[in-house]
C-alpha cells in the first residue's frame, strides 16, 4: 500500500535533471545527474548461504534522496549481473528516455553529456563514470586522475549518507533477517526509501546513522572491457576537475 501510494517520490529522476544536476554543481560537477552505488542487507539461514546478505542498488542526489531503487537481489549474483536488469540501466540503454538531455560545454569547447557517477564495482560507460583503478604497479597517476577520484569518492558519500540515514530511522534494517521473511525485505527497504523522501520533502530533520565498515559493503572491482568512449567522457571530466582545481 505504502510502495504504491508513495512512488511518485521516486519519479524525479525522469522528470527534474536540471535541478538534480544543479545539485552537485556544488562540488564542480557539471551535467551530474546522480550517484549510484549498492548496499548489503544481511540475512540468516541457508537460502543466500553463510554470510548471505540481499543486493540493494539506489541512485541518489546531492541531498541524499532516492531517485531510483531496485532492491532484493540476491548477494550470490555479482553488480555486473545485476546492473543490466535494473530498470535504470534499460531506461538509459533500450528506451532511451533517461539521460538524453542537453550536453555541457567545458570550458575548452568540448561537450559533456549527461551522467551519473558510479562506484568501482559497475563497468565504465559513457553515462556511468567510474573511479580511476591502478592496473598494475607501474601505473603513474597524474593530477587529473588524483582530482576526478577526489571528487567521485566526495559524491560517493551520498549514497552512504542516504543508506545510513535508512538505517538509522529504521533499526529493523540493521539486523539479520530470518530466511522464512526474507521475502518481505526488499519491500520493506523501497518503503523505508519512500519514507526517507517524503520527510525530506516536508522539510523533516533525518539523522545521518553510525558510519559503517566499507569493507563489509564492498564489493569486487569491475574488471570487464571499457569503450573508448567512456574513457574519453571520464578524461573529459577529469581534465575539467583538474582545471577547476588549479584555479583554486
Amino acid at each position: 500500500m505504502i510502495c504504491s501510494q508513495m512512488g511518485g517520490y521516486l519519479g524525479e529522476f525522469g522528470s527534474d535533471m536540471g535541478k538534480i544536476s544543479k545539485g552537485f554543481e556544488g562540488i564542480s560537477l557539471p551535467n551530474c545527474c546522480g550517484v549510484l552505488g549498492m548496499e548489503k542487507f544481511w540475512v540468516n539461514g541457508k537460502v543466500l548461504g553463510e554470510n548471505g546478505f540481499l543486493i540493494v542498488q539506489a541512485l541518489v542526489d546531492s541531498e541524499g534522496r532516492f531517485l531510483d531503487v531496485s532492491a532484493g537481489w540476491p548477494g550470490t549474483f555479482s553488480p555486473a549481473s545485476i546492473f543490466p536488469q535494473t530498470r535504470l540501466f534499460l531506461g538509459v540503454e533500450e528506451s532511451k528516455e533517461l539521460l538524453n538531455g542537453s550536453p555541457y560545454e567545458l570550458s575548452d569547447g568540448d561537450l559533456l553529456p549527461q551522467y551519473i557517477l558510479g562506484d568501482s564495482c559497475y563497468p565504465l560507460l559513457p553515462w556511468l563514470l567510474t573511479p580511476f583503478e591502478k592496473r598494475g604497479e607501474k601505473q603513474d597517476w597524474g593530477l587529473k586522475e588524483m582530482e576526478f577520484n577526489y571528487v567521485h569518492k566526495r559524491a560517493m558519500g551520498f549514497v552512504r549518507m542516504a543508506f545510513g540515514r535508512v538505517r538509522a530511522n529504521w533499526e529493523l534494517l540493521n539486523r539479520r533477517w530470518k530466511e522464512e521473511s526474507v521475502e518481505f525485505l526488499p519491500f520493506i527497504i523501497t518503503t523505508a526509501c519512500l519514507l526517507n523522501n517524503f520527510l525530506m520533502k516536508h522539510g523533516e530533520t533525518l539523522p545521518d546513522g553510525q558510519p559503517r565498515h566499507d569493507e563489509e559493503h564492498s564489493f569486487p572491482v569491475f574488471e570487464g572491457e571499457v569503450s573508448e568512449s567512456a574513457v574519453r567522457t571520464r578524461d573529459l571530466l577529469a581534465m575539467h576537475l583538474s582545471w577547476v582545481s588549479q584555479r583554486h
